[in-house]
Parts: structure tokens; C-alpha cells; sequence
């Protein structure tokens, strides 16, 4: 019997950095130097070629799936006879710690919002919908922080349903990462955009589903559009620690950081004390929690150990 020809089963069509920069379809880059430098995360090197190569080809097919949306949208609300205000397009951006997801996030936001048609587009972070650093230490959950258990999941689906619905002036928690703490009496407000971009590690997570088929809403439900953010594990940790030394000399130096007492070690202790969190929580959350929702984003942008993009999968239509 002669052997059946390979199949390819993936979801995912795959495109070299060359092969997606070609999309890019003479679409003109709205940022400089200035706004990279501020729009970058601690420690990633993403230059302004990277950005024309990979993020001005992304922007650029979401301006299509956003007209298709709104498009589908009015259909859908003239079949029903309704008139009522169109509702954000939502962004989910996922991926590991040191993954580089708030850059992905800040230079979408930052591309999107200087089309042509100058559409408002916001941006949002999981990590103000953590539980406060009390409800974890009283929950024993502390060390799990980042974890799916570690979020106000009811509060989260609740900004969530507010922003699809349409409603103005929906309120969101500020979390600050010097204090590592939700900041009680903070919050940004989001009021109607065109389009929401909400980043996250586990934005992408599902929960079992009920055998009596009752719905239970996950965060991806709310979502347009998914990004996920792709590396190898030891490159995700060299990443992580390198950003640990960088921060020990810089923003753990500041008495009101939570990680003060790492600013005074060694270069080696510091390497050992980053390597230790790594494993014990990073790497524990990526691989029970966060690397299994990969296959449900509808793009991947796959890191090389340089920290660049290599290599970009769309998921199939």
C-alpha cells in the first residue's frame, strides 16, 4: 500500500519576516525613533525595521478586520431592527512573562491609532484585575501571582461586558508595578474607542466546560482579535533575567519598590535569585497555563533567542 502524501493539519499559515513585510502593501510608517524608545518595554530591542516589517503589516490587516466587524455589525443590528452604538473592536494580546507583550501591545495601540481615519484606540492590562496583594497573601496565593486563581475573573468579564455593550466612562484598576500592588484609590476610564486593546498573560485561558451547559464566559470571548507572543523557553528565561539585573540597578534602587531588597546583590546573587523566581513561578504559569492557549490566538508573532521576530502565523479563515 503506497503511503497516503503529508497533510499539513496546522490552523496556522506560516510567513517568514520577508514574505509578511511584503503585506505591508506601501502602507506608511507613523513612527520615529522618539516614539519607539518610548513605547518599548525594559530591555527589548525592537528596532524600527522590525516595526515596518512585522507590526505595519498586522496594522494593516486589522484595518480590515475592523471595517469587516463594524461591517457585520450594522448587518446584524438592521436585521433586528435596532439602532444602537457601535461597540469597540478588542484586541487580546497574550503571552509569557519577558515575552514582550507590552510592546507588541503599546506599538499596536500607537499604529492603530494614527490610520488615516484616526479611530480612538485604548489600551488596557490584565495586571489591574489582579486580586491586591492582601487578598493573595490571605488566600495563601501569593507565590502564584499571574496565575489564573490570581485574578478577579467577575470583575475582568464585568469591564468586559460593559466595554462590548457600549457603555461610556467604564472604569478599570490600576496596578503598579514599583509597589507590586493594585492602587486602591486609582483607575483609568475608558470611554467608547473604536478599539480596545486588552494585553495579558493568560487572556487567552479557558476553564472546563460545564456538563449541564450553562454559560460561562471566558475573557477570549470578548475578543475580535488574538495575538500571542511566542518564544522558546530558555530564550524566555534569559530574557527574564537579564530584565531582573537591569531593574536591580535601576527601579528596585528606589526605597518604595516591592523588590528593594534585591537592589544590594551581588551580580551573582542577582542571577540566582531571577533563575529562582523563574522557575518556581514564571515558568510553572507558562507551561500549565499560558503556552497552552497558543493555538487559539489567531496570530503568532514566534520570537528567535535575538529577542526579534523570525517568523508570524495567521490562522487559517
Amino acid at each position: 500500500m503506497s503511503e497516503r502524501p503529508a497533510v499539513d493539519l496546522s490552523p496556522f499559515e506560516s510567513f517568514t519576516v520577508a514574505e509578511w513585510s511584503d503585506l505591508r502593501q506601501g502602507a506608511r510608517l507613523t513612527l520615529d525613533q522618539d516614539d519607539l524608545a518610548r513605547l518599548r518595554s525594559l530591555d527589548d530591542p525592537v528596532s524600527l525595521d522590525e516595526v515596518a516589517s512585522v507590526y505595519l503589516p498586522l496594522s494593516r490587516l486589522l484595518a480590515f478586520h475592523v471595517e469587516a466587524r463594524f461591517e457585520l455589525h450594522g448587518a446584524t443590528h438592521r436585521f433586528l431592527g435596532r439602532t444602537e452604538p457601535k461597540v469597540p473592536f478588542v484586541i487580546g494580546i497574550a503571552g509569557s512573562v519577558a515575552a514582550g507583550k507590552s510592546t507588541t501591545a503599546r506599538l499596536l495601540r500607537t499604529l492603530l491609532a494614527r490610520w488615516p481615519s484616526s479611530p480612538k484606540v485604548e489600551l488596557v492590562t490584565t495586571d489591574g484585575f489582579l486580586h491586591p496583594n492582601a487578598v493573595l497573601t490571605e488566600r495563601g496565593i501569593m507565590e502564584r501571582k499571574g496565575f489564573p486563581e490570581s485574578y478577579d475573573l467577575p470583575r475582568l468579564l464585568a469591564f468586559l461586558t460593559a466595554i462590548k455593550s457600549g457603555e461610556a466612562q467604564v472604569r478599570a484598576p490600576v496596578y503598579s508595578h514599583l509597589v507590586y500592588d493594585i492602587l486602591p484609590d486609582a483607575a483609568v476610564t475608558v470611554d467608547r474607542p473604536n478599539i480596545l486593546v486588552l494585553e495579558g498573560l493568560n487572556v487567552l485561558q479557558t476553564s472546563q466546560l460545564p456538563r449541564d451547559g450553562r454559560t460561562i464566559p471566558f475573557v477570549s470571548d470578548f475578543f475580535d482579535f488574538s495575538v500571542y507572543v511566542d518564544a522558546d523557553e530558555p530564550d524566555l528565561r534569559a530574557w527574564y533575567v537579564r530584565r531582573f539585573m537591569t531593574l536591580r540597578a535601576t527601579a528596585f534602587s528606589d526605597p518604595r519598590s516591592y523588590f528593594h531588597r534585591y537592589a544590594g546583590l551581588s551580580d551573582d546573587e542577582a542571577v540566582a535569585v531571577a533563575g529562582a523566581i523563574w522557575e518556581r513561578v514564571n515558568l510553572r504559569n507558562l507551561r500549565e497555563n499560558i503556552l497552552p492557549t497558543r493555538p487559539r490566538a489567531d496570530l503568532i508573532l514566534r520570537k528567535g533567542a535575538s529577542h526579534t521576530i523570525e517568523q508570524v502565523l495567521l490562522r487559517r479563515l
